[in-house]
């Protein structure tokens, strides 16, 4: 052990807190002694990304703090699981592989979790503040929280999640600690000015997460964003094409009011243009489908819808009013379903082929109908992951496109430039 450890940890260690709080503990420590921490700090929270089954392992892990009478020590959420509890009928998958799936899920309340089965947790109620030390999983939640937030977490993995959890307890390594927030790559746009798409920010995210390597990267001259969501798409896709766990972005987020903030006084390592035409080449690279292919359904929400986005998206589909029978499937939190069902927001849209999803994603567990066909999406991280995880072939393009498309039958994009 190369730190010192409170009472209480060591009272952890020791089994004196039980059996599961000792586990936990133990874990954190040969941890934190492989990555060279320097000592254990507290959490406010946590965020959990076990609940997705994998295997027989994962479920072990958590039924045995489950017999050790174990319970999560700060307010701790859940990511999406393999199984949308709300909406069972809507998941395809045989009796043997549903019942530890929903275990693995459930397990995890019984530890004292929160039930929000969702991969933003910072839609929730239980969203960070600026400046406090968390530990979470889940790639596209780490990089929010980073960034948009400036709260404080490292790219935390299956089991040393839920340990940080049990324990209270994070290594104080990474990007826990200032001198390891500092920018060291810088991204120059060139892009034009008036308000941005969706997609540029999708494209940019793109660009860095492939660029940056382990590099904290600094974005300028990024436009002001619409809302917290396209930050959301740009984080997500940067997380998605590279290891991306934070990013500055100067004049918008929290930690770059100015170059010389987010470098911490320092000069960058190394500079990057990126122009429309990196931006189109790196969106291009989602999905070569042509305009005119049949389209069998359309997947929106990866990461999680919010409130925001349901509220562009219903207006936009009673004003197209797709009727052709093509699914538009919208993964969200069941704490933003639940708002919207209060609200009677989603009356009638079973209409125009809206499927709301729940508790999982599309492109995690089998819920599509179809998978012979092309699927429209306008999320970074769907378009990248669905085609290994699935096997659909995959559109990219704005919301309002992949509403068009429903209504038409196939793709559809709009003759605009993806940076406009």
């Amino acid at each position: 052990m190369t730190f010192d450890l409170t009472a209480r940890d060591q009272s952890m260690l020791d089994g004196e807190q039980g059996p599961a709080a000792a586990a936990a503990m133990k874990i954190l420590v040969a941890f934190s002694n492989a990555v060279g921490a320097g000592s254990l700090l507290d959490i406010s929270g946590a965020h959990i990304d076990g609940c997705l089954y994998h295997g027989k392992a994962g479920l072990d892990f958590v039924e045995r703090l489950v017999e050790g009478s174990g319970r999560v020590r700060v307010p701790t959420t859940l990511n999406v699981g393999s199984f949308d509890l709300i909406h069972p009928g809507m998941v395809k998958m045989p009796a043997a592989e549903e019942m530890p799936a929903r275990r693995l899920m459930t397990a995890h309340l019984e530890l004292g979790c929160q039930a929000t089965f969702t991969c933003a947790p910072y839609q929730t109620r239980f969203r960070p503040e600026f400046g406090q030390q968390i530990a979470w999983g889940e790639s596209n939640a780490i990089v929010f929280a980073n960034s948009v937030i400036g709260a404080r977490t490292n790219r935390y993995g299956d089991f040393i999640d839920l340990c940080c959890a049990m324990t209270g307890r994070a290594p104080g390594w990474g990007l826990h600690l200032s001198e390891n927030r500092r920018g060291r790559i810088l991204f120059e746009l060139d892009v034009a000015d008036g308000e941005p798409s969706d997609s540029l920010f999708v494209g940019v995210g793109l660009i860095i997460g492939q660029a940056s390597g382990d590099r904290v990267p600094v974005i300028s001259g990024l436009p002001r964003p619409r809302d917290e969501d396209q930050l959301k798409a740009l984080g997500a896709a940067a997380a998605t094409t590279g290891a991306v766990a934070l990013f500055h972005a100067v004049g918008i987020t929290p930690e770059a009011g100015t170059l010389d903030e987010a470098f911490h006084g320092q000069a960058p390592e190394a500079t990057i243009r990126i122009t429309r035409a990196d931006i189109g080449q790196a969106l291009a690279r989602l999905s070569r489908v042509p305009d005119g292919t049949p389209l069998a359904a359309v997947s929106l929400g990866t990461p999680h819808f919010s409130h925001e986005e349901w509220m562009r998206l219903l207006p936009l589909l009673r004003a197209v009013a797709p009727g052709r029978g093509i699914p538009i499937y919208v993964n969200t939190g069941r704490a933003t379903l639940t708002r919207l069902q209060e609200e009677g927001a989603l009356a009638g849209m079973e209409a125009f082929g809206l499927v709301p999803v729940a508790d999982t994603c599309t492109y995690v567990t089998s819920i599509l109908e179809r998978l012979d066909g092309v699927v429209m999406t306008n999320s970074g991280k769907w378009a990248h992951y669905a085609p290994g995880n699935i096997g659909v072939t995959v559109a990219f393009a704005e919301m309002q496109d992949c509403i068009r498309s429903a209504a038409a039958g196939h793709v559809v994009r709009a003759p605009h430039d993806a940076v406009d």
